[in-house]
């Protein structure tokens, strides 16, 4: 989630360079004196650059910070898109409707900005005949063209030839 920072008592610097809840340096001072000030205005002291010479610390309230921290997280969590590869099965021989039927799932699949994966099944000897296979794919690709762009090409792995599609990016 988010990083541990050491707070109040944890720093171990002698000499800390302190900045206060609105922003403002208020210089270097020894950590026992940062902690004091934090302690007046009941809030803490958190160490945010423990790299720097000398390590800088804010006074600030670490609860309401990690909470707003936790917050910020989970909506770039929400805004995230997961992409899904989604498949669809051929064989060489196809009749247009089942084609149809096919590219229209296709088209569904990358309307809702999945990548579609293009798989022809070559069974026993149809493997001799990848042309028919390379064709069909070409004409999906052609079919698709106005909602997808071609991630991979047309290629032979094992008895299956694979394509994959991907949604067009609206410019």
């Amino acid at each position: 989630m988010t990083k541990d920072f050491r707070v109040n008592e944890e720093i171990r610097a002698k000499e800390v360079r302190v900045i206060d809840s609105e922003g403002t340096q208020l210089g270097i001072m020894s950590a026992r004196e940062a902690q004091r000030l934090a302690e007046e205005r009941q809030l803490d002291l958190v160490e945010v650059a423990p790299a720097a010479k000398p390590p800088v610390c804010r006074i600030m309230d670490i609860g309401k910070y990690k909470y707003e921290q936790s917050k910020r997280e989970k909506e770039a969590r929400k805004k995230q898109k997961i992409v899904s590869i989604k498949e669809v099965k051929l064989r060489p021989n196809i009749e247009d409707h089942d084609f149809d039927v096919k590219a229209k799932n296709a088209i569904r699949f990358l309307k809702d900005g999945d990548k579609v994966k293009a798989t022809i099944i070559f069974r026993g000897r149809e493997i001799v005949h990848t042309q028919l296979g390379q064709k069909l794919l070409t004409r999906l690709a052609e079919y698709l063209g106005e909602f997808s762009t071609v991630e991979r090409q047309p290629k032979l792995e094992g008895k299956n030839m694979i394509m994959i599609l991907a949604p067009k990016q609206d410019n």
